[in-house]
């Protein structure tokens, strides 16, 4: 092995590791820099390789996580962006399915659609849900509408004809004149990104990768040529919303696959710390300065979806923007410790706005004016304003006390601390709900779960959490703060691809559709091969099934080797298991439909040195005390402070206790014990629930 970098942008801050050769990690934090993040990924990265004593010419491998892709998205950045349907379907976009994602809420709304519908262009043309062509592609028609299109200022075009995941003969053709009749045009076609039935999904599948392509290629390209010109010289890699990695070339052909790019290693180093402690069914929670992400992890692998949603609203089905790509099916709500607390109707409310990094949390003195998750556990004395960051940045308390004081305290008529506790209180019960959507709603007991912590607020949040939920067990891995980092150099590469073949599963032709999958593993080994994988690549295979009648779909596996009669009933098999343990139950009598049939070829993972608890037997783990407020305590207590570093495996510590380590603080309430393991996690056993405390005035 070599020296491998890995480097996550998160909304506020950006985390950065550095593997050695032998696997040990050097990590590092920067506050993420707008607008342009690559500042603080090229940065932080140089400061980094010089802490280890070598140059870039020494880093063979570099991995990527970023949300730029979801930021870009969220905030309407794009400019330039049309699409070409077929004639009739101008505004599938606007229609979408036509449901209400909250049924008596007369004042919702939909999202807005990402391109304004005088930028979306009709072809002539119809091809029939079986393949075949009623109407030939009208190219005089077509000719006309690329230019009209052209000349309203459209530079990326996303095609998306009807039937065209059947037979993409007519986008290939429309592309063809797109090249042609606008040579500076950037093109996506449906069949390439989204080759599946659903015309909405598929639509606005094609439309989000034609949306961030610019930004996506820019910035990758931008940052590649930069890290060449410091010498690097092996390839970039980015994080995928499935958990698996690519080059950044496939990224910029794909870039809807990494949209939530970030978010997705983190789940997947929580299944590791999972297995390295014996809990394979886990929910990992990781709480940022922006938003906190939850996901189910269940064997040992994190749940997926081929249905992904982005910027849900309070997590409803059917709120957000449709892909049609294999993601870690992700729970991601504005809760963040930048997130902002306000006053309204006469109680606190807190996120989903947040300070970001610019200008950042009151305490943190870069302008910042509202106050926040962090701000309040400041002030109830949770973080150590000389030690956050490492040290690296020093917060200001009092002023972090002067904005709570003066935005909710006072309007409501609180104590300080009853606001600062309140703040955390309520930022709590947010993250409650979200948990409970990734469990509860996955038809999983929260209190038959292991809960894994990490993020730079994750620790000082998940003991609480945990509480809440009556989940007995929390992991919190050392140098949590940067664990999505660590989690990019212990992804695979992977890349996935899905076919709609809607067939009866007891009507399914074996032959055909080996052929089909054969077609499949060609093209993802395609791109897998050109990560330069070493060793054996392994293809997995998936099917989207329900029964006949139904419209939704869950996801069972399809076995490996020869696809006969003995394989596709294993399939059914595997169905009625996945939705007993969805639903409740299951009818082996009743016939069962594959909507669509997937395939991931996956490269070997990378092996990573985990950090290792001090020698047993060694002391100077306690630095000292500091007041913190509890609620059980009725208020300040004189707690207990330790240096993560110094803790040896099999040390316990008991709660009320706050451990500190330059990614991250722990708090541990009352109540609440923690052991240290060989791999310096510390595993805490959660007592107690947090009801109405009694506050003495």
């Amino acid at each position: 092995m070599a020296y491998r970098i890995g480097f996550d942008v998160g909304g506020t801050f950006t985390d950065l590791v550095l593997q050695s050769p032998s696997g040990e990690l050097l990590t590092a934090k920067r506050l993420t820099t707008y607008p342009d993040p690559s500042a603080a990924c090229l940065a932080g990265l140089d400061e980094l390789v010089a802490r280890g004593g070598v140059g870039w010419r020494d880093v063979a491998q570099a991995v990527h996580g970023t949300t730029l892709g979801s930021n870009v998205v969220i905030e309407r950045k794009a400019r330039g962006v049309g699409l070409l349907t077929t004639r009739g379907f101008r505004d599938v976009l606007i229609i979408g399915r036509e449901k209400r994602y909250q049924v008596y809420d007369l004042q919702i709304e939909k999202p807005a659609p990402l391109i304004p519908r005088r930028f979306i262009g009709e072809v002539t043309e119809r091809i029939l849900a079986d393949g075949a062509v009623r109407t030939p592609l009208d190219e005089a028609d077509a000719c006309r509408a690329i230019r009209e299109l052209v000349a309203r200022g459209v530079t990326t075009l996303a095609i998306c004809l009807l039937h065209a995941y059947l037979n993409p003969v007519h986008e290939k053709r429309l592309a063809a004149l797109v090249s042609r009749e606008a040579p500076h045009v950037t093109v996506t076609m449906s069949h390439e990104v989204s080759p599946t039935f659903r015309e909405y999904e598929r639509t606005s599948t094609t439309v989000v990768n034609a949306y961030v392509m610019t930004a996506i290629r820019e910035y990758l390209r931008g940052l590649a040529a930069a890290m060449g010109e410091r010498g690097y010289r092996g390839r970039l890699f980015v994080m995928q919303s499935s958990g698996g990695v690519a080059t950044a070339e496939a990224m910029q052909r794909y870039p809807v696959r990494m949209i939530e790019s970030g978010p997705a290693a983190g789940a997947l180093m929580a299944a590791v710390y999972g297995e390295l402690t014996g809990h394979r069914d886990l929910i990992a929670f990781d709480m940022g300065g922006t938003t906190a992400k939850l996901a189910l992890i269940e064997k040992g692998r994190p749940y997926t979806t081929t249905a992904f949603e982005l910027h849900r609203v309070n997590n409803a089905p059917g709120s957000g923007l449709p892909m049609n790509i294999q993601a870690l099916d992700l729970v991601e709500i504005g809760a963040g410790g930048g997130s902002i607390a306000r006053a309204t109707l006469g109680v606190i409310a807190v996120g989903p706005e947040s300070a970001s990094s610019t200008p950042g949390p009151v305490c943190y003195g870069r302008g910042g004016t509202a106050p926040t998750v962090t701000d309040a556990n400041v002030v109830l004395g949770y973080i150590n304003p000389d030690y956050f960051a490492g040290g690296s940045i020093k917060l200001q308390a009092a002023a972090a006390a002067r904005a709570i004081a003066e935005t909710l305290a006072r309007p409501l008529g609180l104590t300080l601390e009853e606001a600062a506790w309140g703040v955390h209180a309520i930022v709590n019960t947010n993250m409650e709900l979200a948990t409970r959507v990734v469990s509860i709603e996955r038809g999983r007991d929260p209190r038959d779960l292991t809960f894994v912590a990490f993020g730079g607020s994750g620790p000082v949040h998940g003991c609480r959490l945990a509480q809440a939920l009556g989940i007995p067990r929390v992991i919190l891995p050392a140098a949590a703060g940067v664990t999505a980092a660590i989690g990019l150099l212990a992804a695979e590469v992977r890349f996935d691809v899905a076919r709609t073949y809607v067939r009866r599963l007891d009507t399914v032709e074996p032959a055909g559709l080996t052929a089909m999958y054969d077609e499949m593993a060609a093209q993802a080994l395609e791109v897998v091969r050109e990560s330069a994988v070493a060793g054996e690549v392994t293809l997995t295979r998936s099917a989207d099934a329900r029964y006949v009648g139904q419209g939704y779909e869950l996801t069972v596996p399809v076995p490996a080797g020869a696809l006969d009669a003995a394989a596709l009933g294993k399939v059914r098999a595997g169905f009625d298991e996945v939705y007993a343990a969805r639903y409740g139950y299951a009818s082996p009598r009743e016939p069962v439909e594959i909507v669509t049939w997937t395939l991931s070829a996956i490269g070997g993972s990378p092996r990573i040195a985990l950090a290792k608890a001090a020698p047993r037997g060694g002391d100077g783990a306690r630095k000292g005390s500091r007041r913190a407020w509890f609620p059980e305590t009725r208020g300040w207590t004189e707690t207990p402070v330790w240096d993560r570093y110094a803790l040896a495996a099999g040390t316990r510590v008991e709660g009320p206790a706050i451990v500190e380590e330059r990614e991250s603080t722990t708090v541990l309430p009352p109540g609440a014990a923690a052991t240290v393991d060989d791999y310096a996690s510390l595993i805490v056993e959660v007592g107690g629930h947090v009801g109405a405390p009694h506050v003495d005035r």
